[in-house]
């Protein structure tokens, strides 16, 4: 895909306006339509979009103060420039086209972009010769747009009558989700009343991260236009299950042909790259678990016994552990990264997997004994094993006292991002403190 070949279907498909479409810093797709006449100029020229987006909380309700793109710069313009291979027809919008952005600022890529962040960490690692092969695995509610009900009120996940009440928006979903890029292969309702999973084909580098905003974005739109309203927010009911966003991901050659993490000849069937790969993840854990659920309401998903990670631990097939490795010969063999909350930005998510496993890699770290119990039991996990943290305050002590990751990162994005949180787990604090107990809800759940 190049500009003379989007012009071209611009004109075969009669497109009225394209949608310049980018992630702010909390995962939420921030927009403007671009007539389809002024869409060469754009492209090339640029469009002017606010930087201070990435300043802002999920409601743009409150500005973070010293993000380094608001108020030091007189909230000014960035310039933003299309990807020209993420371009897509919505079927489910009429004569639209949407097409994702990257900003920049004097000239320069802005190192604090969540899209920006991950496609540098994709970059060190295609330097050690590897490549990246993920997708998301994203959880999600589903309410009535007007009364604010769940699909159905039970619970009681993958049985067959469940799905036959709204099983016109689930063919909305299969039937729109491929158009746009997002290789559904399964559908299936999860254990809470009205929550979903959708699960898509994995792809190759920042395509992944792509996939899974353009993923979200669609499944909220695609409700909306069919009477519903579609949350990845991760906790919206304090007693039922969360919503999760695990990893699943590959490690392959610079070239995608051969597969990195199965040895056969090895006890464990891994090879030494994905056992310091695994070992890289589970040392930084508690440092990026604001990063993998990087909300207030995320960060209540860690809590035993219920199937999102409370420690840094691994194990093979095992859903307790932080780490689930799955062992299926050469090319099927992956890792699933379950300390993922659906309230990600899955940009970040990626970026801080890894940015982890990378470390993990280039300093030959050694992989931690294997939990085949239950994680949660102090008895089965080896001794001095890293607990997640369970609020923003210690998740974000916990990011900035990593120097590795922070490192890793940048300084850019780790002063933005730790302001927006902040300020984020202080309206937390601050709706406890007055007993608004619907607070989270209100704040998360349209919109995430």
């Amino acid at each position: 895909m190049d500009l003379n070949k989007i012009l071209e279907i611009i004109k075969e498909e009669n497109l009225l306006a394209i949608r310049f479409e980018q992630t702010d810093t909390n995962g939420i797709a921030r927009s403007k339509l671009v007539l389809a006449r002024h869409f060469k100029e754009k492209a090339t020229k640029g469009l002017n979009f606010a930087l201070c987006h990435l300043a802002f909380d999920v409601q743009l309700n409150v500005l973070a103060l010293n993000t380094g793109y608001a108020e030091e710069i007189g909230f000014a313009d960035a310039v933003m420039f299309p990807i020209f291979e993420s371009f897509q027809i919505l079927p489910w919008l009429k004569r639209t086209g949407r097409i994702l952005i990257e900003p920049t600022w004097k000239g320069s890529e802005v190192e604090g972009h969540p899209r920006v962040v991950a496609r540098r960490q994709l970059e060190k690692l295609r330097q050690l010769g590897i490549s990246l092969y993920s997708a998301h695995e994203h959880e999600f509610y589903v309410v009535d747009k007007e009364t604010k009900k769940p699909l159905n009120e039970d619970k009681n996940a993958h049985s067959a009558i469940r799905d036959t009440p709204y099983y016109n928006l689930l063919n909305k979903f299969m039937e729109y989700l491929p158009k746009v890029g997002v290789d559904v292969e399964h559908v299936e309702n999860e254990y809470g009343p009205g929550q979903l999973e959708i699960s898509y084909k994995p792809s190759f580098g920042i395509s992944a991260a792509d996939n899974a905003h353009t993923y979200k974005t669609s499944i909220k739109e695609i409700a909306i236009l069919n009477g519903y309203m579609a949350s990845f927010m991760s906790k919206p009911y304090p007693n039922k299950s969360g919503s999760s966003s695990h990893f699943n991901h590959s490690l392959w050659d610079i070239n995608e042909k051969v597969p990195l993490l199965y040895d056969a000849n090895d006890p464990l069937s891994l090879s030494e790259t994905a056992q310091h790969w695994i070992a890289g993840i589970l040392a930084h854990a508690p440092a990026i678990e604001v990063l993998m659920a990087p909300t207030a309401n995320c960060l209540t998903r860690v809590t035993p016994h219920t199937f999102s990670p409370i420690n840094a631990t691994w194990g093979f097939d095992n859903r307790t552990c932080d780490i689930r490795v799955k062992i299926n010969g050469p090319e099927g063999t992956y890792i699933e990264h379950r300390a993922g909350a659906a309230g990600c930005n899955p940009y970040l998510s990626l970026a801080a997997t890894v940015a982890a496993g990378i470390d993990g890699i280039v300093n030959n770290l050694k992989l931690p004994p294997q939990v085949t119990g239950d994680a949660c039991e102090e008895a089965e996990i080896p001794p001095k094993t890293a607990n997640l943290p369970t609020n923003m305050e210690d998740a974000l002590t916990a990011l900035t006292n990593d120097e590795t990751i922070c490192d890793a990162l940048g300084k850019d994005f780790i002063k933005c991002f730790t302001a927006v949180k902040m300020c984020e787990a202080k309206q937390a604090r601050e709706a406890e403190a007055r007993g608004d107990t619907d607070w989270a809800f209100n704040f998360y759940f349209e919109y995430l």
